[in-house]
């Protein structure tokens, strides 16, 4: 007798159990509240106490930095002037927004203890809000808001100074670059959205003026990325939102130097800075090694903007820094480098901070090896210009570590993108 017939069923899919800790990080960004204030509170206590180890000299408002010295005279004098060793007048060595800011600070609780602490305080905050934001950023940009949580974790365990001004920027292009995504995706809002878009860019650039190249790289894209003729219509109301925050800035500056300046003026001196016979990448070592052409700390050099005026100094030292490149390419080249070696993996001449560094910087690039294939061009496009973008300035004028602060969130978020895929197997 033959065995009756059976139906075989297909096998079981192999299950993979799930760790303790995968369960936790789903449960965790499940809610985008929760998600941020597990990544905030740690941050910020983290950055609070190194707050509190401060040296006393340098949390009472003084002038010994140049964002410091402007926000002094703004809060005493009610001008944007004297960012320098010594009084040289009006200014647009910085771009104004933080430097107000911290004016504002300075004239509600005075040249004081209490305005200093309120100062570092919120430059801690700013930045664990950066850290605390990486989950909603990184389910908004396509990574996964899992990736986002590591990352974010990470970044805010690891005890460091607060920057400045950095942070702020950090927050503005994770925004700016969720809005571009949406108009990528979604479609081109209308022409008051899009108007409104580049008074937000327009904002953010004069806080951080190197987010411009992001901008210009977003709007490359976005042209060649569009058949819709309106997409030239929306570029140029992107692009006249921009003129249009820049105004008031420009108009002052007109006023102070007779002179059109767009937002800042030392570039020139920023590349002489970093362009010269015994220059080196890093700054430090620069200033080590040579004597420090900057009228910060060089009283000659501040008298000589006292006497040529802010914007003919810049002028001359541009020229001369030019002029150097052009008789030294080989060396410039060296230095630029150098430069971007420094920038993506630390300061070489610090071998273990260059270690964190460069841990980081492979495993974003793993991260991203294994993420962007699967994401759409659009997605693709607002990881990438930031990451491509954002340093191109840096890798011709000195290196130091707080310029990569604007897009290492970026690197988090694509290094816990590869923690997450590699826990999951």
């Amino acid at each position: 007798a033959q065995p009756p017939n059976r139906i075989r069923s297909a096998p079981e899919p192999e299950v993979h159990p799930r760790s303790p800790l995968q369960v936790a990080i789903e449960w965790t960004v499940r809610s985008p509240i929760r998600a941020f204030l597990i990544v905030f509170v740690p941050a910020l206590a983290i950055r609070a106490y190194l707050v509190t180890k401060i040296p006393l000299e340098y949390v009472l408002p003084h002038t010994r930095w140049e964002t410091f010295a402007v926000a002094h005279s703004l809060a005493t004098t009610g001008e944007f002037a004297d960012p320098y060793l010594l009084p040289t007048g009006p200014t647009a060595h910085l771009a104004p927004v933080y430097p107000y800011l911290l004016s504002l600070i300075y004239r509600v609780f005075g040249l004081t203890l209490v305005a200093g602490y309120v100062t570092w305080l919120l430059a801690a905050a700013a930045e664990s809000v950066m850290f605390a934001l990486m989950p909603w950023l990184a389910g908004r940009l396509g990574v996964g808001r899992s990736a986002g949580l590591v990352g974010g974790l990470a970044g805010a365990v690891v005890p460091q100074w607060p920057s400045l001004v950095e942070p702020w920027a950090a927050i503005l292009l994770g925004l700016l670059m969720v809005v571009s995504l949406r108009r990528w995706t979604v479609g081109f809002p209308s022409l008051r959205g899009t108007l409104l878009f580049g008074l937000a860019w327009g904002a953010a650039i004069h806080l951080q003026v190197t987010l411009l190249p992001v901008l210009l790289g977003c709007m490359a894209f976005e042209l060649w990325r569009s058949s819709d003729r309106a997409k030239w219509l929306q570029s140029a109301v992107l692009v006249l939102g921009v003129f249009l925050a820049s105004i008031p800035w420009g108009a002052r500056n007109y006023v102070a130097f007779d002179r059109i300046v767009f937002v800042r003026s030392n570039l020139g001196l920023e590349l002489r800075m970093g362009n010269h016979d015994g220059a080196h990448a890093d700054i430090d070592v620069t200033a080590d090694r040579t004597v420090e052409r900057h009228p910060r700390t060089n009283e000659a050099e501040a008298l000589l903007v006292r006497e040529l005026g802010e914007i003919e100094y810049m002028r001359r030292a541009g020229r001369e820094a030019v002029a150097w490149i052009r008789d030294h390419p080989a060396v410039f080249l060296r230095l630029s480098a150098s430069r971007f070696l420094h920038y993506w993996f630390g300061p070489l001449t610090k071998p273990p901070v260059a270690a964190l560094y460069t841990i980081l910087t492979l495993l974003a690039i793993l991260g991203a090896w294994r993420i962007l294939p699967a994401l759409a061009a659009p997605h693709r496009a607002t990881l990438l210009i930031p990451l491509v973008m954002y340093p191109v300035v840096y890798y011709v004028v000195s290196y130091m570590p707080r310029y990569r602060v604007p897009v290492d969130w970026m690197l988090l978020m694509l290094a816990g993108g590869w923690a997450v895929r590699r826990l999951s197997g």
